[in-house]
């Protein structure tokens, strides 16, 4: 059964919600392009064995896993500007704290700076369900689409932020960290201005909703979490490995820097009319070909290692993580009552989270340590696509399959 999952809808107001979170997605989101094109880059330089590059990537997604309960407690409890707040806190605190690392190379103290930037991650993950908070149940797919769109923006700011700031201060990538303290300051401004009611707190009598365990045994809430986990798994997967593969093939770090740029076009373009594709076909059609789209990147990375595969490939890859991750979220957004609300968001985000964590983790261990060179590294990456897309693939079909008056 599908639930209303928002507050008393109003599209006026879900429409200056969402500007307010597009913008947000737009000026704070172009950090995270930032980090995850210098990170594994910084963590290469600094780790004393290269296994480790892209640790810090990983405890930064680590630390989104972590946080992510937490953040959904304190939205639950008082509200989405605090929780957003909270996240721009943690993305300054822990980008100062990485760029103070970076100054006195220690490894150990610039993975306590990606930990705590994790709560910015975490934080931001929400914009998408905040947009559907205020929004009718016909608006709900392109709130959440339009918000997704924000990261257009930041996929032109962030990178090229980064080529303007790296090289500012002596120490390698120090400049852009501290560009990254002034995104989050600038940033936090936006929230003022957001209008999204504080949850009232329970009654007594109110209801309580299922557990999560009863959640996850939610056919749809299963599946929806299953295709979010893995196409957001995938595609931060071989993005996190891609700097790497791109300056281990020979090419200048500048060029590594336009080609996630190029990836998080493909992420974000989609966003403006992804919406209306779910309206129109539904979330399981587009979620299918997500992870139809993302198998094809995983192809054409294994064709070779010229600059045209490199972009083919993640623009391939951001297009298909664009259409699963929608569409898996949508089918979420949909799925749970609204007392169920931060319990399915929290819990979602927190297994999501987990499971990038460990893709970005096993990133560094599969592009530096599998066989001798950054071509065969990066033939590993894209070979470990294959049965986590198996495994989406077989539960959507699953669902589909099943009688409508099951689900």
């Amino acid at each position: 059964m599908t639930h209303m999952n928002a507050l008393p809808a109003d599209n006026s107001r879900a429409k200056r919600n969402v500007t307010i979170l597009v913008l947000a997605q737009a000026i704070l989101g172009a950090q995270m392009p930032m980090i995850f094109t210098m990170a594994g880059l910084a963590g290469q330089s600094l780790a004393s064995n290269i296994c480790w590059a892209t640790l810090p990537i990983s405890l930064m997604v680590g630390g989104s896993m972590f946080w992510a309960n937490p953040v959904s407690w304190v939205m639950q409890t008082f509200g989405r500007r605090i929780g957003f707040w909270l996240g721009t806190l943690g993305g300054s605190v822990g980008a100062a704290i990485s760029a103070y690392a970076l100054s006195q190379a220690d490894f150990t103290l610039f993975l306590v700076g990606s930990f705590i930037m994790g709560l910015y991650q975490s934080a931001q993950g929400f914009y998408r369900f905040a947009a559907a908070d205020t929004a009718t149940p016909e608006f709900r797919p392109k709130a959440i689409s339009y918000v997704m769109a924000g990261g257009l923006a930041a996929a032109v700011i962030g990178p090229q932020l980064f080529n303007l700031t790296n090289d500012m201060m002596v120490v390698p990538f120090m400049g852009a960290y501290v560009a990254v303290i002034g995104i989050n300051l600038v940033g936090s401004l936006l929230f003022f201005g957001l209008d999204i009611p504080k949850p009232e707190k329970p009654h007594a009598d109110a209801p309580k909703g299922r557990t999560r365990l009863e959640l996850l045994r939610d056919p749809v809430i299963a599946v929806a979490i299953i295709c979010g986990m893995v196409s957001y798994a995938l595609m931060n997967l071989v993005m996190t490995s891609t700097p790497l593969a791109v300056v281990g093939c020979g090419f200048e770090t500048d060029m590594a820097g336009n080609i996630v740029t190029a990836h998080v076009l493909a992420m974000f373009i989609p966003s403006f009319f992804t919406g209306h594709l779910i309206a129109r076909f539904g979330t399981r059609k587009v979620i299918a070909l997500g992870l139809t789209i993302l198998g094809l990147a995983g192809i054409i990375a294994l064709q070779g290692v010229e600059l045209e595969n490199f972009f083919l490939a993640l623009v391939m890859l951001g297009l298909g993580w664009n259409f699963g991750f929608i569409g898996a979220t949508t089918m979420l957004s949909g799925a749970h009552a609204p007392e169920e609300r931060g319990r399915v968001q929290g819990m979602n985000d927190m297994i999501v989270f987990g499971c990038v964590t460990v893709a970005s983790l096993a990133s560094g261990g599969l592009m530096n340590c599998s066989g001798g060179s950054a071509v065969e590294g990066w033939s590993a990456v894209n070979l470990a696509m294959v049965p986590f897309l198996a495994l989406a693939g077989a539960s959507l079909i699953w669902l589909m399959l099943r009688p409508r008056d099951e689900i």
